[in-house]
């Protein structure tokens, strides 16, 4: 059977023996309002569209304004500003013949907030013209009217390129695939793999996996600590990847409890001396004693606090911020309050997924408050049953776990800061999670266009400017993508807003997206109406500025 969203009756539950009582549930809106967002509880959040004001507000636009923008995706912009550049670049003579046109479509920056029927300019690998009058090409223009033309979007929490998931990465609008929760390999064999595959149709880069290094360098296994000689060694593993041109840090200490706070420490001072972000898949995924979701998100704001290191929260709908969303953007919102430098993402989906034997799911059953009938190995049709559980168990098989729930994802989304990442790519056995050939799609065909829980440009921008700007100090490439503006990469996403959603299931993560019309990576046309034109690999790497 296809996955279905849990009945009342199977929604997650404490189990029959917890070590402790859950922790009670804090009203959203109530916390929303102490985040320092002002009066903006969730109803208002969803009136006025939760839009971040260097994002997307306009200066005098009314909330019936925004409301009626918002309640139509369709609907033509209300609102034209002076077409954004990059340090004031100036778009050619008015005579110029452009190599393409993209004409006639909502041309979204969400950046600048610019939003205005335009015309697209693009010469080589660039955009060098945004104008609301038509403007001449020398090559075959793209019709965009009726479509929105946005920046390609950027995947900050992907993984290795494989030749193979890319490609589905591309029908869900994605042009820059970045690994941050951490490559398997070096960071010069990382690079160097890509190339062996023939390249890639999307951009690529990633962070040092603090997992992989720890293998690498030591002989310690997951749960055990690091001494003063191994952390040495495990730091320098991780400079090393960064030297060759990785563009940040991941840890994961869920997965591998040993690394200590102690370790989780020394990685930040390591990346704030050279500049790259520190990428955290929290501590704790439940809230039974000791260790809680609450215990993980405080340790990462007393890490950034202590280092000053530009941190970023993986997935903090599946470890920190499971049925307690509230409180876990609280306490960022707390560290943020002070000055630092934090950050989030989610994948917008109500269930997990890793593989059977890992630490995540030591005794699942009594962390999650879920039972057998709440697990789907992915790409199989039926969730599991105590029986079938032994096998797949067995052959340790990346399986779904439905934990989480639709309040926590509507809150993330409509919190200005966060931003949306993967955390997967389709790999031939499709033994994955639907996220990673939905992801994007999904964010704007149901959360924007469908529920409304933000606004198009408040939807944009987390797919595109703030994952470009939460790496750009460490990938000066980043500085020209995210952007819809003259001087930036031509990574640019045309689609059809009224059908772009996602298609894949856990039994099927193999399903592309669907309302993704064209999708330009440095110029080159890598989906048309026609279907994707696997001839072409114009991704070029991302390093370090190392």
């Amino acid at each position: 059977m296809e996955e279905r969203e849990p009945t009342e009756s199977e929604q997650p539950r404490a189990g029959s023996q917890p070590r402790s009582p859950a922790k009670p549930t804090v009203d959203r809106r109530k916390v929303l309002f102490g985040m320092g967002f002002g009066a903006a509880n969730l109803a208002m959040l969803r009136q006025l569209g939760a839009s971040p004001a260097d994002f997307v507000t306009t200066p005098g636009a009314s909330a019936e304004v925004a409301g009626a923008v918002r309640a139509s995706t369709t609907l033509p912009p209300t609102v034209i500003t002076d077409p954004p550049s990059i340090a004031g670049e100036a778009p050619p003579a008015d005579t110029h013949v452009y190599d393409r046109v993209i004409s006639g479509g909502r041309v979204i920056d969400p950046e600048s907030g610019f939003d205005a029927i335009a015309d697209v300019g693009i010469d080589g690998k660039t955009i060098t013209a945004i104008s609301l009058q038509p403007l001449q090409s020398s090559n075959a223009r793209i019709d965009a009217t009726g479509l929105i033309v946005a920046p390609g979007f950027i995947d900050i929490l992907s993984y290795n390129p494989n030749g193979y998931g890319e490609w589905f990465k591309i029908q869900d609008g994605v042009t820059t695939n970045l690994c941050m929760h951490g490559v398997d390999v070096p960071g010069q064999t990382f690079f160097r793999q890509v190339e062996e595959l023939g390249g890639s149709p999307v951009h690529y880069g990633g962070a040092s996996d603090n997992d992989k290094v720890r293998n690498a360098t030591s002989s310690l296994g997951v749960y055990d600590e690091a001494s003063s000689t191994d952390l040495d060694a495990i730091v320098g593993g991780a400079r090393s990847d960064l030297e060759a041109g990785l563009i940040g840090i991941h840890m994961q200490p869920e997965y591998a409890p040993g690394a200590t706070e102690t370790e989780v420490l020394a990685h930040a001072r390591l990346a704030q001396e050279l500049g790259v972000p520190l990428c955290v898949h929290a501590r704790y995924s439940d809230d039974f004693e000791p260790g809680t979701q609450a215990e993980a998100m405080n340790e990462v704001v007393r890490v950034a606090d202590a280092t000053g290191v530009r941190l970023h929260v993986e997935h903090i709908n599946s470890t920190g911020g499971t049925g307690r969303m509230s409180d876990a953007l609280a306490t960022l919102e707390g560290g943020r309050s002070q000055g630092l430098d934090i950050s989030a993402c989610i994948y917008p989906y109500r269930f997990w997924a890793t593989y059977l034997r890992s630490p995540r799911y030591d005794n699942w059953q009594e962390k999650y408050g879920i039972t057998y009938d709440q697990l789907q190995v992915a790409g199989t049709p039926d969730r599991l049953t105590e029986s079938t559980y032994q096998q797949a168990f067995a052959d340790n098989r990346l399986t779904a776990a439905f934990t989480m729930s639709e309040d926590d994802i509507q809150t993330a989304l409509a919190t200005p800061w966060l931003m949306v990442g993967s955390d997967a790519i389709l790999e031939p056995p499709h033994n994955n999670h639907p996220r990673s050939t939905g992801c994007f799609s999904k964010t704007i065909g149901r959360y924007v266009r469908e529920l409304q829980v933000i606004d198009m440009r408040s939807g944009l921008a987390k797919l595109t400017i703030l994952p470009a700007k939460l790496v750009e100090n460490a990938a000066p490439a980043m500085r020209r993508k995210g952007r819809l503006q003259m001087g930036a990469d031509a990574d640019i996403s045309v689609f059809d807003p009224a059908t772009i959603i996602d298609k894949s299931t856990i039994a099927k993560p193999q399903r592309p997206s669907v309302g993704m019309q064209w999708v330009l990576v440095d110029g080159t046309i890598v989906l048309s109406p026609d279907g994707l034109d696997r001839s072409v690999r114009p991704g070029t790497p991302i390093r370090s500025a190392l």
